[in-house]
């Protein structure tokens, strides 16, 4: 496996280091990831997401959706069933799991929705006015000499 060493970057850049832990945090991951529960990420507009995830066998009350330092955290944890119960075959997987997805700056969660053994989390992104590109309008030569108004010399 290839290692890359982002020392330089933090050297010679300001306010990147965001980017460079982004890149180390991608490229050091272990092959080795959880695949469950299985999702899909979809865009549904221009500054729109939806996160949904298959949870079949768990209730509203066992899930967990939650926002921190810009990370969303699905977790689910099923209450012991007090039954005993023989399976067969045991193919529905209920054990407990925490999902983790890395937000961008700005983009918020909207809301959550369970339906039919899945949970469908909506994001948006919401790009402040300060950020968002303006027009500067360009004065001509005219307006600003019709502005200065004549000066006397005091002395």
């Amino acid at each position: 496996m290839r290692t890359f060493d982002f020392a330089p970057l933090h050297r010679a850049t300001v306010g990147f280091d965001q980017f460079a832990d982004l890149m180390d945090r991608i490229l050091t991951t272990e092959v080795s990831q959880p695949t469950y529960p299985p999702y899909n990420i979809e865009k549904t507009a221009a500054d729109a997401y939806r996160i949904t995830i298959a949870v079949a066998g768990f209730s509203e009350a066992d899930l967990m959706v939650e926002v921190k330092e810009n990370a969303l955290v699905v977790s689910a944890r099923k209450a012991e069933d007090e039954t005993p119960r023989t399976y067969l075959h045991r193919g529905i997987a209920t054990r407990a799991f925490e999902r983790r997805f890395h937000l961008a700056d700005h983009v918020k969660v909207t809301g959550a929705t369970h339906a039919d053994g899945m949970l469908h989390i909506d994001l948006e992104r919401e790009v402040p006015e300060a950020l968002k590109p303006r027009r500067i309008e360009i004065a001509s030569q005219k307006a600003l000499e019709k502005d200065v108004v004549e000066a006397k010399a005091v002395n």
